[in-house]
């Protein structure tokens, strides 16, 4: 029987690579995507935090414009509270009393006392 012998010009090359298409792109357009998405997200938290700085400071401001109409309203309930009560005073005892010896407004100081005192 005859040997078999290999065609005239030699076989073709095995191929013993994968001959995979690549899938997806290639890694910088990943890598350069990430980045400008990245410094999007940066920008928009800069832009935030800007934002709530401004609102805070006027925040800030409008409470300190609105202090001498808080402390006007505040003075004049007390006032209102301190003739009620020189009124009330009046009417139980008769005669107007002073605590101090002059006629200058001094600001009342109020303490909250306990109910039953503890030793």
């Amino acid at each position: 029987m005859p040997q078999d012998m290999p065609p005239v010009g030699g076989y073709e090359p095995v191929q013993y690579k994968r001959n995979l298409p690549a899938r997806g792109f290639r890694p910088s357009v990943y890598l350069l995507a990430t980045g400008m998405l990245m410094t999007y997200g940066f920008y928009k938290v800069g832009k935030g935090i800007r934002e709530s700085n401004e609102l805070a400071r006027e925040k800030m401001w409008a409470r300190i414009h609105l202090i001498p109409v808080l402390q006007a309203e505040e003075d004049r309930d007390q006032v209102r509270r301190y003739l009620a009560d020189k009124a009330r005073e009046k009417e139980l005892l008769g005669s107007e009393t002073k605590v101090y010896h002059n006629d200058r407004f001094v600001r009342p100081t109020f303490a909250v006392t306990p109910k039953h005192e503890t030793k």
